[in-house]
C-alpha cells in the first residue's frame, strides 16, 4: 500500500518569488536592460541580489520538504488509528517539481529549474501521478542526458482550471470516480480526471526517460480546496 502526498512552500514561497522578480525588474531599469517583456527580468549570478534570491529560495524548498514530512506523519497516525494496527514505512520517496538546484551538465555547473518536471538522474525514485481519478506510478530514473535527466511530474493538465469548470460536469464528475472513496466535493470540478491527460501514454512518451516499478490504483482520494 502506498501512501501519495502533495504540498508546496505554499504561500510563502510565492511571496518570496514575487520579491525577487520585483527586484530583478528594479534592477533592469537600473542598469538600462531593455527586455521585450518586464517578466523576463533576471538576476546576475556573483552578485548580492542573486545570492539573496538563491538562499530564499533553498529556504522554500526546505520548508516544503517539511511540510510533506508533518502531512507524511499525521497521515500515517490516522491511517493506524482507523485500521487499529501499526504501519511500518518501507520506502519513502520526496520528489520536488517546480525548483531549482545546482547540477553539473554537459561538463558545466548549472542552475537547472525542473518546471513541471522531477528529478531522474539513473536511479532516482521518483512518484509521477496521473489525476485524482486515474493510475499513478512509481519510476527509476534512466539518467537521459538529453532531458538533463528529467521526466515529467505528472500527466499534466489538457484543461485549464477555468476551462474544466465551464466544459466539464459534476455529474461526469462522479461517474469518473466511482469505485473511489474520496471527499466527493462539486467545487473540485476543476480536478476532474478528464481535465488532464491520459497518464498512460504520457509514460509511453517517456519511456527512455524513466523505468516504471509500481502501478498504483486509487483505493480513497481526499483533495483539499
Amino acid at each position: 500500500m502506498w501512501l501519495v502526498l502533495h504540498s508546496g512552500s505554499r504561500g510563502v514561497g510565492n511571496q518570496l518569488a514575487n520579491f525577487h522578480i520585483d527586484n530583478a525588474k528594479r534592477l533592469m531599469k537600473e542598469w538600462f536592460v531593455h527586455l521585450e517583456d518586464p517578466d523576463l527580468a533576471y538576476l546576475v549570478q556573483g552578485t548580492t541580489e542573486f545570492d539573496e534570491y538563491i538562499s530564499d529560495m533553498l529556504w522554500a524548498q526546505d520548508y516544503a520538504l517539511e511540510n510533506r514530512n508533518m502531512m507524511l506523519h499525521a497521515a500515517m497516525a490516522a491511517a493506524t488509528k482507523t485500521l487499529g494496527r501499526p504501519l511500518r514505512g518501507v520506502e519513502v520517496i520526496n520528489c520536488h517539481h517546480n525548483f531549482t538546484q545546482m547540477e553539473h551538465h554537459h561538463g558545466k555547473n548549472v542552475w537547472l529549474t525542473r518546471k513541471g518536471a522531477i528529478k531522474a538522474a539513473e536511479g532516482d525514485r521518483g512518484v509521477i501521478p496521473g489525476s485524482m481519478g486515474t493510475r499513478s506510478y512509481i519510476v527509476s530514473g534512466l539518467g537521459n542526458a538529453a532531458s538533463f535527466c528529467s521526466c515529467s511530474h505528472g500527466a499534466g493538465r489538457r484543461m485549464s482550471r477555468s476551462k474544466a469548470k465551464k466544459e466539464l460536469s459534476i455529474e461526469s464528475l462522479h461517474k469518473a470516480m466511482e469505485g473511489i472513496t474520496w471527499n466527493g466535493a462539486d467545487g473540485l470540478l476543476d480536478e476532474h480526471p478528464s481535465a488532464y491527460k491520459d497518464i498512460d501514454v504520457v509514460m509511453e512518451n517517456q519511456r527512455d526517460l524513466v523505468s516504471i516499478d509500481h502501478t498504483l490504483h486509487q483505493i480513497l482520494n481526499y483533495k483539499g480546496q
